[in-house]
């Protein structure tokens, strides 16, 4: 069975628990009609407790302003909590583009972003 272009692109995002860390996996396109669901797992990890947050971008294919101003409320919400991790090629040039890593931390990969001691 074929699925169709868009169910491709749908957005998910498992979560786990790692190391004392929440990690969420986020795959497919993120835009203004389905970021909903990673603001939402953001806000519940803020209402959750302690440790780190990590957004694991390695399987976001595309996204738009609607998913930076998201990541940043989730920064306002987390603070040093949340890190980004194994941001895609095309999350790579987003991040780059906008200057997002100055606000956000960025590490290559879920393992570093669990380990990373961030300056308080």
């Amino acid at each position: 069975m074929l699925s169709s272009p868009n169910e491709d692109r749908a957005v998910r995002i498992t979560t786990r628990r790692e190391r004392g860390a929440l990690v969420l996996a986020v795959s497919g396109d993120l835009d203004i009609d389905s970021v909903t669901p990673l603001g939402l797992a953001l806000t519940s990890a803020a209402d959750d407790g302690s440790g780190p947050v990590v957004v694991d971008l390695s399987g976001v294919g595309f996204a738009d302003s609607t998913t930076v101003n998201v990541l940043l409320q989730g920064h306002t919400a987390l603070g040093d909590r949340l890190r980004l991790a194994a941001p895609s090629p095309f999350m790579r040039r987003l991040i780059g583009m906008i200057g997002l890593d100055s606000a956000l931390p960025v590490l290559p990969s879920v393992d570093d972003a669990i380990d990373a001691v961030l300056p308080s």
